[in-house]
């Protein structure tokens, strides 16, 4: 929705990077502003990455509201149409699974393998890679847990469950978050949390390779979430 998105993008291409996109699904339905976004990833081959909480509607639904499901298969249909996911394209389009409660994600491999085969015999629709990610105690999760009595629990079960293995891949030790202003961050769950990077250059202004690779990460309660288990970052698991 920022007015310069498309503007971003196109500079970025210009200049020889590969541009991911974090898109929700939605809007690209929700307003006539946004009905072209397939057609302008396309022509830019933006890798395009979703979130679809799970392959029926009342899943989905429930977690983000009535109608999210439909028009995300609305939004799917549409890339699909203009080449992504499709063999060949290399256009490519993946989609994101976070749990509904307090417990962790089950083997991407075989959510994936699900999420394929109910969405192409289903709703022919069809993406590349799905990637699980964990619930973060954090934000509305957060709240969540605190109100449903589950937080002792979930942060017991990410703490017995960390994972050394998983800890080598995690996102903040080869990717930084910029904020709006031009803050950074380890991740862009220390940006909701307003934690940022502990370094000389912790602006983009400022921005100073050899100084952040040596920089301290900074730690907090979340970071279990994405330990654990088989590990959690932007790409799906880790170990």
């Amino acid at each position: 929705m920022n007015p310069d998105f498309r503007w971003f993008v196109e500079e970025c291409v210009k200049r020889g990077s590969k541009v991911m996109v974090r898109c929700n699904l939605t809007i690209i339905v929700a307003n006539p502003k946004y009905y072209d976004l397939p057609q302008f990833y396309r022509d830019h081959q933006v890798e395009v990455v979703s979130s679809l909480p799970f392959y029926n509607a009342d899943r989905t639904d429930r977690q983000r509201g009535k109608g999210v499901f439909e028009d995300s298969i609305r939004a799917l249909r549409m890339l699909n149409e203009v080449g992504y996911g499709q063999e060949g394209t290399n256009l490519v389009l993946n989609l994101v699974y976070n749990p509904s409660g307090a417990f962790l994600p089950a083997s991407q491999q075989t959510l994936e393998s699900q999420f394929k085969k109910v969405l192409r015999e289903e709703f022919s629709i069809q993406f590349n890679s799905l990637y699980a990610i964990t619930n973060m105690p954090i934000s509305r999760f957060l709240d969540f847990l605190i109100q449903s009595d589950n937080y002792e629990g979930y942060m017991d079960k990410l703490v017995n469950a960390f994972n050394p293995q998983a800890a080598q891949g995690v996102m903040c030790r080869n990717t930084i978050s910029v904020g709006w202003d031009g803050q950074l961050y380890d991740c862009d769950f220390n940006q909701m949390l307003e934690l940022p990077v502990q370094s000389a250059s912790n602006h983009i202004s400022s921005y100073l390779p050899g100084a952040l690779l040596g920089r301290d990460i900074v730690l907090h309660q979340h970071c279990y979430g994405c330990t654990a288990g088989t590990g959690s970052s932007c790409g799906g698991t880790t170990a």
